[in-house]
């Protein structure tokens, strides 16, 4: 794939109109007032059909599902890679780079929720919890999150989890915790919570994993109120803390514990990994239309800065930028086309450069715009603020490179 087809370029079209109409007079309030994202999430599903495909992609997973099961399969038999799917891998891109062009903040929001969370329970639930909590997920009906984090845990996720479960010995377990940096914890209706069984005799750090699915109102649970930070400030993110919270054990996913090396966070993790490459295309392609804009009107020494080869050092190198990351985001279409997805160190590979592109052409669209570009009255000192979670967040640069080197390292 070298360019975006003429049916792309029309979604494409429409996401910006409702951009325009419904996020551009609320980006202030969004970004600085108190409003929650997901008002204007659910319309965004709802305007293009996003919630009905859902429900209709549910519907054909639920279907083999139960038939696998019925055949006397022990569970949903994991779905094929198969090609043709180049347009609907395209068509959830494309709202991502839209958004991320004004409110990047927002896509965090919604793919913590439909994607991380619902993708959670797809993949680890039994039938019953994915008709229970999944649907109203795909569907932004409610809002999910995905709590792995931990305030001592950092990029050891799970080598330093505290937070446990007690199996009561009567159906029910007892969990306790505290998870923070949590997107979506503030007003989650749907929350799994990622922690360890209490083994007595075994060393923390090689105990199961469970995976349970807790409900907002629960006894014990308390979401905390969205904390102050550095950027993506229409993306709510909070603490949880969980304290003799008894659940019982149709809230386990699954109905059982899982061994680390399958927890399934590793395909959490590149389907995170690689969305971060479409949102950092969006900040990227929005930073140049700004700079190369300013770069024409703005006059110094009797003329355009644009004039100035330092000025066109820095936009070339924008475009070269937005030339690479657009290319690895037309790279996981043309693998969904070709049904042959990508491996855990491409999607390390890919947010490694595309984050690190995108916080250096948004500093640079700062520079561009000089003493303005620091004033919020320019949205490049929003996109700069935003931008830089991407080295950070899925995993930080230092843990991509580590990702890459181990696969480099391992092959024959």
């Amino acid at each position: 794939m070298i360019e975006w087809s003429e049916q792309h370029l029309m979604i494409r079209d429409a996401v910006r109109r409702f951009i325009d109409e419904e996020i551009v007079p609320n980006l202030e309030e969004l970004e600085h007032g108190d409003m929650p994202p997901y008002d204007i999430l659910k319309k965004l599903f709802q305007t293009f059909g996003m919630d009905e495909m859902a429900r209709s992609r549910f519907k054909g997973q639920m279907a083999a599902a139960k038939e696998a099961e019925k055949n006397g399969s022990a569970g949903a038999k994991k779905e094929k890679k198969v090609g043709g799917r180049g347009d609907a891998a395209a068509m959830q891109l494309i709202p991502i780079i839209e958004l991320c062009r004004y409110c990047p903040g927002m896509v965090t929001a919604m793919g913590v929720s439909v994607g991380l969370t619902s993708a959670a329970i797809m993949s680890k639930g039994t039938i019953e919890q994915k008709e229970r909590w999944a649907l109203d997920l795909m569907t932004f009906d409610k809002v999910g999150a995905w709590a792995t984090t931990e305030p001592g845990s950092g990029s050891d996720a799970f080598g330093s989890m505290k937070s446990t479960a007690v199996d009561n010995g009567d159906g029910t377990y007892t969990l306790n915790g505290n998870k923070t940096f949590i997107t979506n914890g503030p007003y989650a209706d749907t929350i799994v919570f990622i922690c360890k069984l209490d083994e007595p005799g075994v060393d923390p750090k090689d105990r199961k994993i469970m995976n349970f699915v807790l409900e907002k109102g629960t006894k014990g649970l308390e979401q905390t109120k969205p904390m102050r930070k550095m950027g993506l400030h229409s993306s709510p993110t909070g603490e949880l803390f969980l304290s003799d919270v008894v659940v019982s054990k149709d809230h386990l996913l699954g109905g059982k514990p899982v061994e680390r090396a399958k927890s399934g966070a590793k395909d959490t993790f590149s389907m995170e990994r690689s969305g971060v490459a479409a949102m950092a295309l969006g900040m990227i392609e929005r930073c140049l239309e700004l700079s190369i804009k300013y770069a024409k009107e703005r006059v110094q020494f009797g003329k355009p800065i644009g004039e100035f080869q330092l000025i066109q050092d820095k936009l070339a190198r924008m475009e070269v930028a937005r030339v690479n990351v657009q290319n690895m985001v037309f790279r996981t279409i043309e693998g969904a086309e070709l049904g042959r997805g990508i491996t855990f160190a491409e999607a390390s590979a890919m947010k490694l450069y595309s984050a690190r592109a995108a916080v250096e052409v948004a500093m640079e669209a700062v520079q561009i715009y000089g003493g303005n570009g620091y004033m919020s009255e320019y949205l490049v000192e929003q996109l700069a603020r935003d931008a830089k979670v991407l080295q950070i967040y899925a995993g930080t640069d230092e843990i991509q490179i580590s990702a890459i080197a181990r696969d480099l390292l391992t092959r024959d």
